[in-house]
């Protein structure tokens, strides 16, 4: 049996931490069913530093284009 190298760290990785018995994935269904990932185009990322400013030019977006067609306002979330 071919014997592994050492695995290099990350400088910011303690040798306190054990990943060892870790299992990869172990909640990523848990996580999808409360989450709403969109990734966006690296030019598009640039411009918006987080969620939140993300989500207020779409909101805005949204009131900008209701206006327009003399919809009611959609529901805004939190």
């Amino acid at each position: 049996m071919k014997k592994q190298g050492k695995v290099e760290r990350h400088p910011d990785m303690l040798d306190d931490y054990d990943f060892s018995q870790g299992v990869r994935g172990k909640y990523v269904e848990r996580f999808a069913q409360g989450s709403n990932v969109v990734v966006l185009a690296p030019d598009v990322a640039e411009v918006f530093p987080d969620s939140e400013s993300v989500n207020a030019a779409l909101r805005l977006l949204v009131e900008i284009a209701d206006r327009s067609t003399g919809k009611a306002p959609a529901h805004q979330g939190d």
